[in-house]
């Protein structure tokens, strides 16, 4: 009984740790995007740096209150964010799509194998004239960049996981007879949740990327587009708006990502 009281206190005592050490890191997080925020705002008004070119935080803000008033920011970031996430989840999907039937089919996946190395080693902005031929200059140009940039990098990390499954959890599920759909839903899916939940994080970098230069070379409408057009006016300050929305956007989706990741190891657990 007197160990049941020592292990529960110690796992009190664990957990008050984890929890203090949590609290301590979001507050140095916090001082240093402070600190990071009022360094830029006195170099700015010193003229440590140029603020035609840096702008400063009291400016972003100003216009990011006047942009809220006047609603062209949320028709802008409403743009953008439809496309980015239309581009990583149907990167994602089409991604791992492409991964199961490699690891399905090895001779289809030994026939692909060089061709996906080439592809994945192609400029990908390069494709953004052919898209804008293929798609017009709309929404689905940006789509389709957001797709084309996290869809074989998805392909290739999700099919290396699979195929490095331990071999042994094979073995043992064709020795009941398993069959092939049934060893990839027991043991090779559950086995790469980690890396998928991987992928996914690097895929929100990668679909912000592509939409942007998506924007930049297509649109009218958007935060790529936004950018672009305050480089054109000289107006930095727009530009500097534009890549803190983002910022905080692509932020936020991470920490999405991070609950699911946590549901499913929780779940699989």
């Amino acid at each position: 009984m007197k160990m049941t009281d020592n292990t529960t206190l110690f796992h009190q005592q664990y957990l008050h740790h984890l929890k203090k050490e949590k609290r301590l890191v979001r507050l140095y997080q916090f001082i240093i995007l402070l600190a990071f925020f009022t360094l830029w705002e006195i170099a700015s008004r010193f003229h440590w740096i140029d603020p035609l070119i840096f702008s400063s935080p009291s400016k972003i803000w100003k216009l990011f209150i006047s942009k809220l008033q006047d609603g062209s920011l949320y028709l802008h970031t409403g743009v953008t964010v439809y496309e980015t996430m239309l581009g990583f989840i149907l990167g994602t999907l089409l991604g791992a799509i492409l991964a199961g039937i490699l690891w399905w089919s090895p001779k289809l996946s030994k026939i692909l194998d060089p061709y996906l190395v080439i592809f994945n080693a192609m400029p990908k902005v390069a494709f953004g004239p052919m898209l804008i031929v293929i798609f017009g200059t709309g929404l689905n140009s940006s789509i389709a960049m957001g797709i084309i940039i996290s869809v074989i990098v998805t392909t290739i990390v999700i099919y290396t996981a699979f195929r490095d499954v331990d071999p042994n959890y094979i073995k043992v599920l064709q020795t009941f007879g398993a069959s092939r759909g049934q060893m990839f839903k027991e043991a090779i899916l559950p086995a790469t949740f980690p890396t998928i939940i991987s992928t996914l994080k690097v895929n929100v970098g990668l679909s912000w990327v592509g939409v942007i230069v998506g924007e930049y070379l297509v649109a009218s409408k958007g935060l790529g587009y936004l950018i672009i057009y305050g480089f054109q006016v000289f107006n930095f300050t727009l530009v500097m708006l534009s890549l803190m929305v983002v910022a905080v956007i692509a932020t936020i989706m991470y920490q999405l990502v991070g609950l699911l990741e946590k549901k499913l190891v929780k779940n699989d657990s």
